[in-house]
């Protein structure tokens, strides 16, 4: 059933567009489709890039601005809780006040935001304007799946978003080589300083191009109580998930916050209900394709940001690879997904998403699997096998399921679908963290002892143990100054052996959630609602 959901359009100069059946050819570049698609890629590649380029600068901040190790970690966390935390009610802004708006007004903050992170000479002005960056990061993600869901007919929306999910893609895995490069050749600031020339760009391309569509019946008011419920219950989600591993699982004070973000998720699904313009409107997930959609992007981030994780350190503390040698091995995996996002796309439109994205979960369990056999002297041939099929296993689900999701949902609520595309995701790769890392240290602390003492390395205390498996549980061997050379080949040997077993379980794991997510694919089906605004546009 095709919603018949019309479209306004605003813009100087601009005429309001026919009904989707008649579609309106689209003349010089306001409004024009592949101009869009290249305007919100060019804002979309800073959010993705800084998911993964900062940790490469951490410890060059840690040790410009004197800050501790819990200090770092804010650098990252505050700007992934802000950003998980937003994405749901700044596509409700969207919605309301127009996708242009919203993400010009985000590109414009976030580079002002990485400007002052640059500009900064303390670590709480860069923790403050990381949490600043996530907040203008969540405006413009929604908004460029919004704008594209407006601008593309529906025949061509699976490639944009294909196109899209590739730059995103690309992004997140060149941070790590683009990172270490500025920050060994430049210094850490520049880091930062590189989103405001891109930011200016993707303003000025924002101006000229991007067109204001909105739905008819679009909202007209907010649900305030909806905003604070929702977000409150999303901050205690991901803050008990960010903090687990340092509390533990069994801790009080994460079942504490599991607690009251289940009480805030119920509280939040009562008054949706009772409210005349709500947030998230429950009956949206009366699609059945459109929860699965969502359920795949959670685990699809669980088996890939949590495997992905582990294999970071591999590289650097297993196998001694500087970060850019590290981010260069890690190329077929990016490569993979730059070539398969696109053809993914083509595939979908063809096929449809049901067979697309039930066979990219099949590889990706099969690359998960093969990263689990990864010992200390396997070659890079056999590493870039795996990486290459975990890319290419990945990239019809980044394009399908968001496809799935936005195409599901009525035109009016395009951003809040945008929202909980990006939201599943986030809070995916911070679960598949958490719950990866349980199993590496639940593995390290079963095996270290007895292979500490196999060794016939002297006896640790308590205290000591705890710190060792600490170390071993990112692929550190804890030598000592001074220890001789020859304990120090075993207990590097120890800590090695040890961590890999770790991963190997991690990645077992990984690839039995990917499992999973295979017979949730076959669940979903094209969006029933593609075509809400494929009349925006003509190319």
């Amino acid at each position: 059933m095709t919603s018949q959901t019309t479209i306004s359009a605003t813009g100087p100069g601009d005429k309001a567009p026919a009904a989707p059946s008649e579609p309106t050819p689209t003349t010089g570049l306001r409004g024009h489709p592949w101009f869009t698609l290249i305007t919100v890629a060019v804002g979309v590649m800073m959010v993705a890039l800084d998911g993964t380029i900062v940790a490469i600068a951490n410890p060059a901040i840690q040790k410009d601005l004197g800050a501790s190790f819990a200090d770092v970690q804010w650098i990252t966390n505050g700007y992934f809780l802000a950003l998980a935390v937003s994405l749901i009610t700044a596509g409700k802004l969207g919605d309301r006040f127009g996708h242009r708006q919203t993400f010009l007004i985000g590109v414009s903050g976030f580079a002002l935001a990485s400007g002052a992170i640059g500009l900064s000479h303390s670590i709480a002005f860069v923790v403050t304007f990381r949490v600043l960056q996530g907040l203008f990061g969540a405006l413009l993600m929604p908004a460029a799946l919004g704008l594209l869901r407006a601008t593309f007919p529906a025949e061509k929306l699976n490639m944009a978003i294909g196109l899209w999910g590739m730059v995103i893609g690309a992004s997140t895995a060149g941070g790590p080589i683009l990172g270490g490069v500025l920050v060994e050749h430049v210094n850490w600031q520049s880091v930062f300083f590189i989103n405001v020339p891109v930011g200016a760009i993707a303003l000025v391309l924002g101006l000229l191009i991007l067109r204001d569509h909105r739905a008819e019946n679009a909202p007209r008011s907010f649900d305030i109580l909806g905003i604070v419920l929702l977000s409150g219950a999303m901050f205690c989600l991901v803050w008990a998930l960010i903090k687990a591993p340092a509390w533990g699982w069994g801790a009080g004070t994460t079942w504490a916050f599991l607690a009251a973000s289940v009480l805030g998720f119920a509280l939040f699904a009562f008054w949706e209900q009772k409210v005349a313009e709500p947030l998230i409107p429950l009956g949206l997930f009366r699609s059945i394709p459109l929860s699965a959609g969502v359920v795949l992007m959670v685990l699809m981030a669980i088996a890939f940001m949590g495997g992905l994780f582990f294999v970071t350190f591999y590289l650097q503390n297993v196998h001694g690879m500087s970060p850019i040698d590290a981010g260069l091995h890690l190329l077929p995996l990016t490569g993979m997904m730059i070539v398969g996002s696109p053809l993914a796309g083509a595939a979908i439109t063809k096929l449809g998403p049901r067979i697309p994205l039930a066979g990219g979960m099949a590889a990706t369990a099969i690359a998960m699997y093969g990263m689990s056999t990864l010992e200390s002297d396997t070659g890079s041939a056999v590493m870039s096998i795996w990486f290459a099929l975990l890319g290419l296993g990945l990239a019809p689900v980044m394009v399908g399921a968001t496809e799935v999701i936005v195409g599901n949902a009525p035109m009016e609520l395009s951003g809040v679908a945008g929202g909980l595309q990006q939201a599943a995701m986030q809070i995916g790769g911070s679960l598949g963290t958490a719950v990866l890392g349980a199993v590496m240290a639940s593995r390290v602390d079963s095996d270290l002892p007895g292979t500490w003492a196999d060794a016939g390395l002297p006896k640790l205390t308590q205290p000591q143990l705890d710190a060792t498996a600490e170390a071993v549980q990112v692929g550190v061997a804890p030598i000592a100054p001074g220890t001789p050379a020859a304990v120090a080949a075993k207990i590097t040997q120890v800590a090695h052996d040890t961590f890999i077993s770790g991963m190997s379980l991690a990645c077992l794991v990984a690839a039995g959630v990917a499992v999973v997510a295979v017979f949730v694919a076959l669940l979903t089906k094209r969006g029933e609602n593609a075509e809400a605004g494929a009349g925006a546009a003509h190319i």
